[in-house]
């Protein structure tokens, strides 16, 4: 058998592709290759969980920036993403999040298939965790590849955000999961990925553990370019290593997992996309597909800073409770999206308008935008960097919510639970309508949650199917939040731990692996 020739190759080593890996590598008998643009994921900056502003910028992070907005002042917004073994699991803030039930029953709807709707997601999830919070065997997992903990002890600050939600009426909860957000939604401390001390990457949770087995091969450094075809059929992939042109070659599939950014240009590189884009720039089509790129989204937030009355710790990677709600309850998705840092975060922009050495941060999150982007191509080679458009506060209701929120999370930092470790608000301070639409404008910072740019639906805009192949093509699945019709409520990680576990059912389904 050819050394370049497996079973299975998995491009992209972040949140899904560690799991898809991982899982297939568990048949002994089957060959699997798994190709990382980054590195190895041996770094201190990795590992402390109090360091992950570290690896912003670095060559941990893809260093994505998004296009000028009119919408946000003309302003480019830093679009971070994980580069390395674990993705996004190595460098975020390590929150377990995972999704609303209403979420995974949309997904349901939009795919056709039972297999995406709450109940069976909540079986997945159950089969994940090795949970180490109080019992809740009717909704969490033990035993699991990931180790999910709650951010305790946690520091007086995140108490204080619990009571003060309290005062509010927001009921609060014993983990921000399960029953919370099978409702309006609450407050809670924090679920990481925090073990021993230590970030526990996705990574580290799926493929680590199974290193030096003969059937699993893990090359790093090798940036996929474009997928090889014998007509319509992905037969492999081509990747560059230190210059040099690699060939990959998969008997059975090729999974792609390579993020909200690198897969739709993968895809388009490569002669799935829309036609008349693909035409732009030279490259033959293999398939007409006029949303790969399209539906770009993530969940924005705009700071309130407030200051301390005296220095205060930081706990757990310092972002230690989060706060989700329904502004109205007839809604059937929290809208609000609310986490708590336990230091000061502004906005590049806002940064002069006064900010203490010493605070705390509520970033009011928008949990559904309405605003939708797009993700195109400046050229065909693979140095040719995406052209980022997500749009932000393009829709109108965007920026009224935009506004809701940061008068809430006003009304929650006044809240007497506070007193004694707060001095008072600092941003955004008291404006009238106009100039707090200015401010949030300037504030507006994603919250590193891109997704949706090759979805999984049944309508001409979608690039997936309930299993995950893509329409057109063969051989060929997405695993990763490309797939997402809409944006999750919270953070993403956990809900493409969920994706990577349904792309490995339906490849075991179909292979008998």
């Amino acid at each position: 058998m050819p050394d370049n020739t497996f079973d299975f190759i998995v491009c992209g080593a972040g949140a899904s592709g560690s799991v898809v890996a991982g899982r297939l590598a568990e048949n002994p008998g089957g060959r699997v290759l798994l190709i990382e643009a980054g590195s190895d994921d041996e770094h201190p900056d990795i590992e402390q969980p109090g360091h992950w502003p570290l690896n912003l910028g670095t060559e941990r992070d893809w260093n994505f920036t998004a296009a000028a907005n009119p919408h946000i002042n003309d302003r480019q917004i830093p679009l971070n993403m994980g580069r390395g073994l674990g993705g996004g699991s190595s460098i975020n803030v390590m929150l377990w999040a995972r999704g609303h039930k209403n979420d995974w029953e949309d997904f349901a709807a939009e795919s056709g298939d039972p297999a995406w709707s709450y109940a069976s997601v909540l079986k997945l999830y159950q089969r994940i965790e090795d949970y180490q919070g109080n019992a809740d065997p009717s909704r969490r997992g033990t035993g699991g590849p990931v180790h999910v903990q709650c951010a305790a002890p946690a520091q007086p600050i995140a108490h204080a955000m619990l009571d003060a939600a309290n005062a509010m009426d927001i009921p609060t909860f014993d983990n921000p999961n399960g029953l919370m957000m099978e409702g309006r939604g609450g407050a809670a401390f924090n679920d990481l990925i925090i073990k021993n001390g230590k970030r526990h990457s996705i990574y580290r949770a799926y493929v680590h553990p199974r290193r030096g087995q003969p059937n699993l091969t893990v090359l790093t450094d090798t940036l996929v370019s474009r997928l090889l075809f014998k007509g319509q059929r992905v037969v492999g992939v081509e990747a560059l290593n230190q210059g040099q042109i690699q060939r990959y070659y998969a008997d059975h599939e090729v999974i792609l997992s390579l993020g909200a950014i690198n897969t739709p240009k993968v895809l388009m590189q490569s002669g799935i996309g829309p036609e008349q884009a693909l035409r732009r720039h030279g490259i033959p089509v293999i398939q007409h597909l006029p949303g790969v790129g399209a539906n770009h989204q993530d969940h924005v937030s705009f700071a309130a800073i407030f200051a301390y009355t005296t220095p205060q710790p930081i706990g757990h990677g310092g972002s230690e409770a989060t706060l989700y709600w329904s502004s109205d309850s007839a809604l059937r998705l929290p809208d609000m999206f609310h986490c708590q840092a336990e230091f000061p975060v502004p906005s590049a922009e806002n940064a002069h308008l006064g900010v203490p050495d010493h605070g705390w941060t509520m970033f009011a999150g928008l949990a559904h935008p309405q605003s939708r982007g797009h993700v195109t191509l400046s050229g065909p080679r693979p140095d040719d960097a995406p052209i980022i458009q997500p749009n932000t506060l393009s829709h109108p209701d965007d920026l009224r919510s935009a506004l809701d929120n940061l008068r809430f999370v006003q009304e929650l930092g006044a809240q007497a639970a506070f007193k004694g470790l707060v001095k008072g608000e600092c941003l955004p301070g008291n404006l009238d309508t106009r100039a707090l639409e200015h401010y949030a404008r300037n504030a507006a910072v994603t919250y590193w949650h891109q997704c949706g740019t090759a979805k999984m639906g049944r309508d001409s805009m979608s690039v997936v199917d309930s299993r995950l192949l893509v329409y057109g093509v063969q051989g060929l699945r997405i695993a990763d939040a490309s797939i997402m019709p809409h944006v999750t409520s919270g953070n993403t990680m956990a809900p493409c731990v969920v994706i990577g576990e349904r792309a490995v059912e339906e490849i075991r389904a179909l292979y008998q692996v």
